[in-house]
């Protein structure tokens, strides 16, 4: 009789544990077992990554998770999928390579964390940190490289981001080049270490090469004048699933560096949006052209791009945010009226009532 009490108090404390914000996707199961399809669902059966030496297990239940969640990714849905949905998603740039940031990033709600390794002084092996922790936010992690070559991009996708950004995309030459770089052989030239990296979940997950290819998303820059004049032939490359504005070396190549917001620029990145969506919108019969992607900019904010038509857009830096907040923190104190050891009137009552902390 005991024993039933007590588990009933187990059963009932069970139900009532609130979910931690840390642990968005708490149904999701340890990385060594994967779900398979299975079309008798009172049958499911778990594999171990040595069946030889630990037998299946059996499980009853009637809820069954998505068997195509990674478990590199909590969040079963794909910024593909979610793309593919109709979705407009809204990201960041990290180019501090902190994994504190980053996690912060993912729990603020941004959609996709874009880890810089082009600009920010990061390389792969901070990286590495910074997804860990992401994916446990339920965001997702692109990662940019900083040159288009076959063994950056091993390296990035190695690590198991959902995308990979590829810089200064000229031309549809360089497209194919970066698409081959995410494929295996035949298909591409991939360098293959899947049975031992993280992408695979260190060779436990067993379902990694079926769907690797399918549910990455590759993002290519335009970022040049030229770049603009191709950019037809550029979305037509197979395999090609985003064109990113690049901005800022846009207007440096047409000679405003240091006027980005040129009404010049402007009119040629305008030009772009309309012929990358006009692309997509004839491919939309078959598989669909490649989708808009953005960085916003003073000049032009991300609700302005999300209006014209963008379906991914980058609307913040890390480094630029923590930038802000302190000059502006700063400023605030520079600017008081109140001077060293000068008798303050104001009402201490009502500041200690808004103090943030007892």
């Amino acid at each position: 009789m005991a024993a039933t009490a007590f588990s009933s108090i187990i059963i009932a404390a069970a139900k009532s544990t609130s979910v931690s914000p840390l642990s968005p996707k708490p149904q999701i199961r340890p990385a060594h077992l994967s779900l398979h399809n299975n079309p008798n669902p009172k049958s499911i059966f778990i594999s171990h990554p040595n069946p030889r030496r630990s037998p299946p297990i059996r499980s009853s239940s009637s809820s069954i998770p998505n068997p195509s969640i990674s478990p590199l990714t909590p969040n079963s849905r794909t910024l593909k999928s979610r793309l593919a949905a109709g979705e407009t998603l809204y990201g960041m740039f990290l180019l501090s390579a902190e994994p504190t940031l980053a996690e912060i990033a993912g729990l603020a709600g941004y959609d996709y964390v874009i880890v810089d390794l082009e600009h920010g002084p990061g390389g792969i092996s901070d990286a590495l940190p910074c997804l860990q922790a992401i994916a446990g936010t339920g965001a997702a992690a692109i990662i940019r490289i900083p040159e288009t070559t076959a063994a950056w991009a091993k390296k990035a996708l190695d690590l198991g981001p959902q995308g990979i950004m590829f810089p200064m995309i000229d031309d549809a030459r360089l497209a194919e080049l970066a698409v081959s770089y995410c494929r295996f052989p035949p298909r591409g030239v991939r360098g293959a270490a899947h049975t031992v990296v993280r992408a695979s979940a260190y060779g436990i997950d067993d379902g990694y090469l079926a769907r690797c290819e399918e549910d990455l998303l590759i993002m290519c820059q335009i970022e040049s004048a030229g770049a603009v004049t191709e950019i037809e032939a550029i979305a037509a490359v197979d395999g090609v699933d985003c064109l990113q504005m690049g901005p800022l070396d846009l207007s440096a190549s047409m000679g405003y560096l240091w006027d980005p917001g040129n009404r010049k620029v402007r009119a040629v990145l305008r030009d772009a949006e309309r012929r990358v969506l006009a692309a997509r919108k004839a491919e939309a019969a078959a598989e669909g052209g490649p989708y808009l992607c953005g960085f916003a900019m003073p000049h032009d904010p991300p609700e302005d791009q999300k209006v014209r038509g963008y379906h991914m857009v980058a609307g913040a830096v890390d480094l630029g945010m923590f930038r802000k907040a302190a000059v502006e923190d700063v400023m605030r104190f520079r600017l008081a009226e109140t001077e060293i050891g000068e008798e303050d009137s104001g009402d201490e009552k009502a500041k200690d009532e808004s103090y943030w902390s007892e």
